[in-house]
Order: structure tokens, then C-alpha cells, then sequence
């Protein structure tokens, strides 16, 4: 199987299915010395771990990482840092039923088609719990980019039709962390917790966004032509299961713009060069411009719902599907530390790339 490894300078490979003893991850190419905060490191998986809120499944993981390599008194060697997570709580009973059965708009038919075969427990390699081996590697990307005076920060801007009535200019992370569905708008939050409720109790689910901003990135990072860096961002992004868009800057709503609206001015400012609008989102040409990179994402309703469901088996015969289990109803609140793991690899791998090439 390919496809398990992302980045060039600073490379990662994620290994484990859902329901296998263990997942973990092969972080290369972090310099030497580093010193290494597993303060930090906790609190991302804690953010990311199933069963931390009501409004999440109930699975229980403590995803209490054991480094095995890489790392002596406190500081990273230079060599390869291998994170292991352990599986405590899989259920694979629940899945017994579903040997046979194709889930609606799950990843079985495209494993079977592809492989031949699959692990039906849990999604297997499929599942979203192979992501916390993301986040485990982008805790580290972000204890490099911190050096730099970089911080990566994201929020869930919408849930369902329920949106933020103003997206903030910098991201205040007491109010994001202040709400299990982590939105800083107090008012929308309430409101986006109450829709999940609803489709939790429907048996149902919702999809949502999340708002990502970068700030204090260098100008000058990016590879034109084919590794500019908002497509890397956006290769990380739509890499993150349930994900189905992604826009930088203005995204779609510029499409609507005139250009003499949609250019960004260039200024000044205490002697460095800036722009006083920021609708190309911190990105021009495929390198960074020194300005907030600010990008958004989209997932979709997570596909396992307890409302039955019209599909076929292996076999093409119809069957009614009433999933079992354990499920978010909504992935969104869980997938902002991911957005900013998988943000702060992409950025920390450009920054590397930069410096091998002496600039």
C-alpha cells in the first residue's frame, strides 16, 4: 500500500489500522537538539482523542504516546522520532455484521476495488483514527515552527447551516478551547452545539468548516511551480478524512470580485513590506507573502449513522444497513487540532526545504 508518507524535508509515515493493537507514526528530518515539550504533544491528542465531550463517540482512547526513537533527554537526535499509540478500547464485535456489507459513502467499495480486500473493523487504514498519528507528528512540526515565532491556530467557523456572523482576524485560543464544539463566538457555538444534539438524537449527522490562520510565517516559502504552497496546504487538507474543500484567501467568494477589489495593495510597515488587504490569504505565486495565511476547510457528515441505510453486499445484492458502533455526529470540533497538525507539517517542511537551499 502506498500513499502512507507526506512531506519532503520533513517527511512522516503513519502506520496501524483502527482496531490493531497500535498506530504510530516515523517522523524525519526534524533537526538536532531540538528540545522537545511534551506538554505540548499531550495536549494536541487530548484535543483530537475520542470521548472527550458529549458531542463526540464514546470511545475511549487515552492516546498517551510512547516514543521509541529519536529523542534523548529531552531533545530530539537528528534520527528518525517513532510515536507509538496504543488501541485500548476497539469494539471489533460491532463490526462482525458488516463482513459482507458495503457502507453508504465509506471507503469499502474503493478498498475492495482497489486491494481485493479491506479491514471492516472500524475502517481500517480508512478510519479517522489513524489521524492521531498526524497530530502526534504535527505537535513536533509545531514545537520547530514555535522557534521560529510561528503559530498555527484553527477554529470551526460553521456546523450545518450555523455560521460565525464575523470570521476574527487573529484567533483567540482561550475562546476556541472555551466550548467542546470549539467556536470562539460564543452565541454560534451555543447554537452549533444544540444542531448536534438534535442530529445525535436523530440518530443522524452534520458536517461543518474550519477556519485555519498561520501567523508570523517568513515570506519566501513555497516551491513554484508544481509545490507552490497552497497546494501542498491543500494536498494536507483533502488528505484529512471527510474532508471535501478547500479554499485560501478569498477562496469562491472572490470569483464574484473585480480585480481592482481583489488585488492587495503593497505597503509599508516598520520597514518591512506588507499588504493592506489580505484577500490572496498570505500566499502569491505559490510562496508565502509574510502575511497571515488564512484557508478554510470543509467536511462533509460523517457517513456512519444509526438511521437505516439502502446498499448491496460484496455480491451486489440489496441489503438495509442500521450501522453499529461508536460515531461522532459531527467531526468537526475534533478535527481542528488535525487542521493545524497537518498545517504546521506542511509549513515546517517548506521552512526546512528553505534552509537546505541556503535562503
Amino acid at each position: 500500500m502506498g500513499g502512507n508518507s507526506f512531506g519532503k524535508a520533513l517527511c512522516i509515515t503513519t502506520f496501524g489500522e483502527s482496531h490493531a493493537p497500535a498506530m504510530g507514526v516515523v517522523i524525519d528530518g526534524l533537526p538536532a537538539g531540538m528540545a522537545v515539550d511534551m506538554d505540548l504533544l499531550n495536549s494536541m491528542l487530548a484535543r483530537r482523542r475520542p470521548g472527550q465531550s458529549h458531542l463526540s463517540t464514546a470511545r475511549t482512547e487515552t492516546d498517551a504516546p510512547q516514543i521509541l526513537s529519536g529523542v534523548y533527554d529531552g531533545r530530539t537526535l537528528g534520527s528518525p522520532i517513532a510515536v507509538l499509540l496504543a488501541n485500548t478500547d476497539q469494539r471489533s464485535a460491532d463490526y462482525d455484521s458488516l463482513q459482507s456489507v458495503l457502507r453508504p459513502s465509506h471507503a469499502d467499495h474503493t478498498y475492495m476495488a482497489k486491494y481485493g480486500v479491506r479491514d471492516p473493523r472500524g475502517g481500517g487504514r480508512a478510519s479517522a483514527r489513524e489521524t492521531a498519528c498526524r497530530v502526534a507528528a504535527g505537535a513536533f512540526a509545531l514545537m520547530l515552527l514555535r522557534n521560529e515565532g510561528v503559530s498555527v491556530n484553527a477554529y470551526v467557523s460553521s456546523v450545518g447551516a450555523v455560521s460565525m456572523k464575523e470570521e476574527p482576524l487573529s484567533v483567540d485560543t482561550k475562546a476556541v478551547e472555551a466550548t467542546p464544539v470549539r467556536c470562539p463566538d460564543a452565541e454560534a457555538a451555543a447554537l452549533m452545539m444544540a444542531l448536534i444534539e438534535e442530529v445525535k438524537a436523530a440518530g443522524d449527522s452534520v458536517g461543518g468548516t474550519i477556519r485555519c490562520v498561520i501567523s508570523g510565517c517568513p515570506a519566501g516559502l513555497g516551491e513554484p511551480v508544481f509545490d507552490r504552497l497552497e497546494a501542498d496546504l491543500a494536498k494536507a487538507m483533502l488528505s484529512i478524512n471527510a474532508t471535501k474543500g478547500f479554499e485560501i484567501g478569498s477562496g469562491f467568494a472572490g470569483t464574484t470580485m473585480r480585480g481592482s477589489a481583489h488585488n492587495d495593495p503593497f505597503a509599508t510597515e516598520e520597514g518591512r513590506i506588507i499588504t493592506t488587504t489580505n484577500n490572496s490569504g498570505g500566499v502569491q505565486g505559490g510562496i508565502s507573502n509574510g502575511m497571515d495565511i488564512r484557508f478554510r476547510v470543509a467536511f462533509k457528515p460523517v457517513a456512519t449513522i444509526a438511521v437505516p441505510q439502502r446498499t448491496v453486499d460484496v455480491s451486489g445484492q440489496p441489503q438495509v444497513l442500521t450501522a453499529k458502533g461508536r460515531h461522532d455526529p459531527c467531526v468537526v470540533p475534533r478535527a481542528v487540532p488535525i487542521v493545524e497538525a497537518m498545517a504546521a507539517l506542511v509549513v515546517a517542511d517548506h521552512l526546512l526545504r528553505q534552509r537546505m537551499q541556503g535562503r
